[in-house]
């Protein structure tokens, strides 16, 4: 799963094609969603995961899962989770998994007793099977991915050709949202997330998939740019997919992008020697100086919009009340349910309807901590002690791992504004329990 220089330039080409093929022919994102797992099983299989193929697979289709849902590619809402989960029990099969995995069974075992709950106490108008699946498709997802990445030792390099993995098909996402909305000005009328410049699909997932992308490209250019070429490719990608995140009006995943980029600098200054810091030093002030532009370009196409939206202000520039766009009255919501019902929870997927009381409304969560909690009582607040805590140990002993600090803020930062709508947040934290080595390649992969 190498990449040459000419096959990494190709497959960005590729990639942009993909967006005006079906831009132009709809239909044909069904027969993208069809053979993306064809092709993957067939190099999976064929090499029997030697290579760790399911990696590269599952993150093509993470990368890919959101373009699939705004252009209808998808043939059910958990497709793409639902793919990951084949491919990484293929991984497994092939390759075993370590011992230390089993803590993820026992995490999974925590759900049941809320699943149990939900079964006898769901009136006969709940479809329980959906609801069933669209809570805890998320968190299953989570614990294969992790079962078969915890302790499996990778290259750097590989780590990274992971992460490209996920990047093109969010080139995809983003030549799309171009083709969409060509002309910002003429959609953006207000400060609340913006389902125009976002595809006509959910700001939130959106801009949570190219707060992603935001960072594999970030990556690439300042690690993995050898050549004036490498610098103009990655530096052009990084710039155009900010800009489209940032207009999105959906402030999560930017905010996340930006902390998973502080939190790689920090790293990467920590281990740097002092040529390499000061070297360092300009990488920063560039980064800064690119930041502003891209920010000034974003506040001329919304006509300052952009900076009330960040400001947490409306249109006429008025301070709002709530500072998480609603989230607020959910999340004290799901609290108050856990205090009401500390053991067992409401069960799993039974806190939409429970809050209606209290809201008014059936409303999703969009936090899976305060969602763990109210529909899975202590068993839920004791299954994220241990989503939160594993990693943590797993990091003492894997010290070259440089994107530990970043996937782990992107899981915590998503499952608090996003929940696990989209399988990114399971494959992401999973991705920081590999055993990454730093290994010197004869020549970096691009």
């Amino acid at each position: 799963m190498k990449n040459t220089k000419f096959n990494y330039t190709s497959l960005i080409i590729l990639h942009i094609v993909i967006a005006f093929v079906v831009f132009a022919l709809p239909f044909l994102s069904k027969i993208y969603a069809f053979l993306i797992p064809v092709i993957g099983a067939f190099f999976v299989f064929k090499n029997k995961n030697k290579n760790n193929e399911v990696l590269y697979v599952s993150a093509y289709l993470v990368g890919a899962e959101v373009f699939l849902r705004m252009t209808g590619g998808n043939f059910n809402n958990e497709y793409v989770k639902y793919l990951v989960v084949f491919f990484m029990l293929c991984g497994i099969i092939f390759k075993n998994f370590s011992k230390s995995a089993f803590i993820f069974s026992f995490f999974l075992i925590l759900l049941l007793p809320a699943v149990l709950i939900t079964t006898e106490t769901a009136s006969f108008d709940i479809d329980i099977r959906k609801i069933l699946v669209f809570n805890l498709s998320g968190p299953f997802c989570l614990a294969i991915c992790a079962t078969y990445m915890i302790n499996r030792k990778i290259i750097f390099n590989d780590l990274q050709n992971v992460l490209k993995s996920i990047g093109f098909p969010i080139i995809t996402t983003t030549i799309y949202l171009f083709l969409y909305t060509p002309s910002i000005k003429e959609v953006v009328t207000g400060t609340q997330s913006n389902f125009e410049t976002s595809g006509g699909f959910g700001p939130n997932q959106v801009s949570t998939i190219l707060g992603l992308g935001i960072f594999v490209f970030f990556s690439q250019l300042i690690l993995f740019s050898k050549t004036k070429k490498d610098i103009f490719i990655n530096g052009g990608l990084l710039i155009f997919i900010s800009y489209r995140g940032i207009v999105t009006f959906s402030r999560g995943g930017v905010f996340t992008a930006i902390a998973m980029i502080i939190c790689l600098f920090a790293v990467v200054y920590y281990l740097s020697n002092a040529r390499g810091k000061s070297k360092f030093i300009v990488v920063f002030a560039l980064t800064g100086l690119m930041s502003i532009g891209i920010w000034t370009y974003s506040s001329l196409q919304t006509n300052g919009l952009i900076e009330k939206r960040y400001a947490n202000k409306d249109a006429r520039g008025r301070d709002k009340k709530d500072h998480l766009g609603g989230r607020e009255e959910v999340m004290n919501a799901e609290i108050n349910l856990f205090l009401n019902n500390p053991i067992f929870g409401v069960g799993a997927g039974m806190s939409k309807y429970e809050r209606v009381e209290e809201l008014g409304q059936e409303v999703a969560s969009h936090s899976e901590i305060t969602r763990l909690g109210a529909e899975h009582g202590v068993f839920g607040v004791l299954a994220f002690l241990i989503l939160f805590f594993t990693p943590i140990v797993s990091y003492i002993n894997n010290k070259q791992h440089l994107y530990f600090l970043s996937f782990f803020i992107f899981w915590i930062l998503t499952i608090n504004h996003a929940a696990m709508r989209i399988a990114a947040p399971a494959f992401v934290y999973a991705l920081c329990l590999l055993s990454v080595q730093i290994k010197i390649a004869e020549e970096t992969e691009n």
